[in-house]
C-alpha cells in the first residue's frame, strides 16, 4: 500500500476521537480466499480499519471502511471484523460508530462475502436497544449495504460524495441520475426517513461527538450525562409568541439553549431531538407548523396535521428513547390529520405505529400543549389518555374535539350566524377551553409559558425513578 492507503479512514477517527486515544484492533488481518487474484490484491486491513477510543472520555467503538483498499467492499473476514467490533461493544456496553466508504460486495469471495453481510446486519440487530449505532456515510453506501445505516439508530451522509441507495439512479425505470439523483445526499435526507443530517464531512463528526455526548452509553446507562449551570428557574420568553416552531421553543427551555435535531430534512411538520434539563437528556416530540429562518422570518408553513411520515418518525424516535429509558417530552399543537389520498394510503397504519410507541413507551412521559390539541390527533400525541404521566398546557390552549364554531354548525344546521356563534362561545367554554380539560384530569396544570423550564425540569426529575411493571408477553407487533 502507499503511505495514503489508510490515511483517510485513519483521518476520519483521528477527527472522531479524543487525541491519541484510538487503538486499532485486527490490523493483520487479510481476506482468506485466493480465487480470482485476489492474493495479489490482499492488504493488511482488508479494507477496514477497527478500534475503541475515547469522546470527550466515554468508549466507542469504531470501524472505518477504506476505499483504497480493494475499493473498500465487504468480504467474509472484512465483515468478521466488523462483527468483532459489536461484539466488544455489547461486552462494554459502549456505543457503535461506523463510517461507510464502500464499493459493495466483493465479487471475489461471492456466497462467503454475502454471508458477511448478514452476519453485519445480525450484530446491529441484537445490538439494537443495548447501545446506541451511529453511522457516516462518506462515500458509496449501495445495494445491500444501505441495510447498515437503516438499522442504525442515527445516520449522517456527506453532502457532497455521500451516496447512498438501494438502487442506482439509472436502474430505476423512467430516471437517470441527471434526471433525479435518487442516491444524493439531500435525496436521502428528505425522503428515506433514515438520515439524521447532511453536510461537510467535519459536520458530521461534530455532530457525531455532540450526539455520543447527548446519548447514554447503553440501556442501563443514566440519562444524566452532564452538569448544569443554567439556572432551573430561568424565564422562558417569547415562548407564546414562537410556538410555531417548536426548534425555537426547544431550544429555549434546554440548557443553555442547546438542541440537537434528528432527521431535521425529513417530515419537517415533526420535530424531533434531544434537550438538557439540569443535565438530563430528554427526547423531544413536537408538532410545527412554521420553520424560521435564521434571520427570524417564516421559511416554511405546514398545516396542523399530522402526516404518515411525521407518525413515523416520531414512532421510531420515541421507541429509542424508550429502549434507552430516556424521558420523552412532547409538545402539542394539532388539529387534525392531512387530508389526501395518499394519506388515505398510509395514515392509519402510522398512526397507529406512533399512538402504540407512545402508550407501550415506559420511560417517564410528559406532554405540553402549547396551542390547539382537537381530536384523535390529539389524543395520540402521548395524551394522558395513552400514558402521559404529566400533561401541562398553555393558558390559551384548546382541547376538545373539534374548533368550536365547526362543532356549533354540525350540532345546529339550521342556526342563522348570530345563534351559531353564541353556540359556539358556549362550547368553548364547556368542552374546548383548557379550563375545562383540566377540570375533567386530562391537564395537571395550566402553565405560563415563561415558567414552562422550571416546570418540566421539576416533572422530569419527580419522574426520574419511574418504574412500570409491564404485562409479561413476547413483543408487541406494531
Amino acid at each position: 500500500m502507499s503511505s495514503n492507503n489508510q490515511s483517510l479512514a485513519m483521518q476520519r477517527i483521528a477527527k472522531l476521537v479524543d487525541e491519541n486515544s484510538f487503538m486499532e484492533i485486527g490490523s493483520l488481518v487479510t481476506a482468506r480466499s485466493t480465487d480470482f487474484n485476489l492474493t495479489a490484491a490482499k492488504a493488511p486491513s482488508d479494507g477496514v480499519i477497527i478500534g475503541h477510543g475515547l469522546i470527550d472520555g466515554n468508549l466507542v467503538f469504531i470501524y472505518s471502511q477504506d476505499a483504497t483498499v480493494l475499493n473498500g467492499t465487504i468480504g467474509e473476514m472484512h465483515a468478521k471484523k466488523i462483527a468483532s467490533v459489536y461484539d466488544m461493544a455489547m461486552k462494554m456496553g459502549a456505543p457503535v460508530i461506523g463510517f461507510i466508504d464502500c464499493g459493495g460486495i466483493r465479487l471475489q469471495e461471492s456466497v462467503d462475502a454475502l454471508d458477511g453481510f448478514g452476519l453485519i446486519y445480525a450484530k446491529e440487530v441484537a445490538a439494537s436497544g443495548v447501545i446506541p449505532q451511529i453511522c457516516g456515510v462518506f462515500g458509496n453506501c449501495g445495494g445491500g449495504l444501505s441495510v447498515v445505516p437503516a438499522l442504525c439508530d442515527f445516520a449522517y451522509i456527506e453532502e457532497s460524495k455521500g451516496r447512498m441507495f438501494v438502487n442506482t439512479p439509472d436502474a430505476i425505470e423512467g430516471n437517470r441520475v441527471e434526471k433525479c439523483d435518487t442516491a444524493a445526499a439531500s435525496f436521502q435526507s428528505e425522503n428515506n426517513g433514515c438520515v439524521d443530517g447532511i453536510g461537510s464531512e467535519d459536520d458530521i463528526i461534530a455532530d457525531i461527538r455532540a450526539l455520543v455526548g447527548m446519548l447514554p452509553l447503553n440501556n442501563e446507562g443514566d440519562v444524566y450525562t452532564d452538569s448544569c449551570e443554567d439556572d432551573l428557574n430561568r424565564a422562558c420568553n417569547s415562548m407564546a409568541d414562537m410556538k410555531a416552531d417548536p426548534r425555537f421553543l426547544l431550544s429555549e427551555l434546554s440548557d443553555d439553549h442547546v438542541f440537537f435535531e434528528t432527521k431535521k430534512d425529513f417530515a419537517k411538520n415533526m420535530v424531533t431531538g434531544f434537550v438538557k434539563l439540569n443535565g438530563m437528556t430528554v427526547g423531544a416530540v413536537a408538532n410545527c407548523s412554521t420553520v424560521y429562518d435564521a434571520e427570524g422570518k417564516k421559511a416554511e408553513e405546514f398545516a396542523l396535521s399530522l402526516t404518515a411520515k411525521g407518525c413515523n418518525k416520531a414512532a421510531e424516535f420515541v421507541s429509542f428513547c424508550d429502549a434507552f429509558s430516556i424521558p420523552v417530552l412532547t409538545l402539542t399543537n394539532v388539529n387534525g390529520f392531512k387530508n389526501c389520498m395518499c394519506s388515505e394510503k398510509k395514515l392509519a397504519k402510522a398512526l397507529a405505529r406512533m399512538t402504540y410507541a407512545f402508550s407501550s413507551a415506559t420511560c417517564p412521559k410528559v406532554n405540553l400543549i402549547t396551542g390547539e390539541a382537537y381530536g384523535s390527533a390529539y389524543v395520540a400525541m402521548n395524551s394522558k389518555s395513552i400514558g402521559a404521566d404529566m400533561v401541562y398546557a398553555y393558558p390559551d390552549a384548546k382541547i376538545g374535539m373539534m374548533d368550536s364554531k365547526i362543532a356549533a354548525e354540525i350540532m345546529y344546521p339550521g342556526a342563522d350566524a348570530k345563534e351559531i356563534d353564541e353556540k359556539a362561545a358556549d362550547y368553548e367554554k364547556l368542552q374546548s377551553s383548557v379550563s375545562s380539560a383540566a377540570a375533567r384530569g386530562y391537564v395537571d396544570l395550566i402553565i405560563d409559558p415563561a415558567d414552562t423550564r422550571k416546570y418540566l425540569v421539576g416533572a422530569f426529575e419527580m419522574l426520574y425513578t419511574k418504574y412500570v411493571d409491564a404485562p409479561e408477553k413476547k413483543h408487541g407487533t406494531k
